[in-house]
């Protein structure tokens, strides 16, 4: 019996485990050479931002998502996205990838610098 129930808690924690891998969070996305500084890669790659570190991301490309050098693109804006995914070997690995909308606020609007 204590077999039973140890196998049954096994599976039951696996299973909670599987389900927060697929539960969606909101996260900055942007290019991370451009816009998060990362370093070791060329040219711009998409990466996502979660707790304040910076993951290059597998699963979808920097290109799927629109013109990365357009005003509102990930070479020249931090955009927030919904994914869901794992973080694997220092990269996130996409299992979805949401961008969602652009937001025009701009907390330096009506500033001079």
């Amino acid at each position: 019996m204590k077999k039973v129930i140890l196998i049954v808690f096994f599976f039951s924690c696996l299973a909670t485990h599987a389900q927060d891998k697929a539960k969606p969070q909101t996260v900055e996305a942007a290019c991370g050479q451009c816009k998060f500084g990362m370093k070791g890669k060329g040219g711009c790659d998409l990466a996502v931002r979660i707790a304040g570190k910076s993951y290059f991301v597998d699963g979808t490309d920097i290109n799927k998502h629109g013109d990365a050098h357009a005003k509102d693109g990930f070479c020249s804006a931090i955009r927030k996205a919904e994914v869901t995914g794992e973080i694997k070997n220092e990269r996130f690995v996409a299992t979805s990838f949401k961008l969602l909308p652009a937001t025009d606020h701009d907390d330096h609007k009506g500033h001079n610098h």
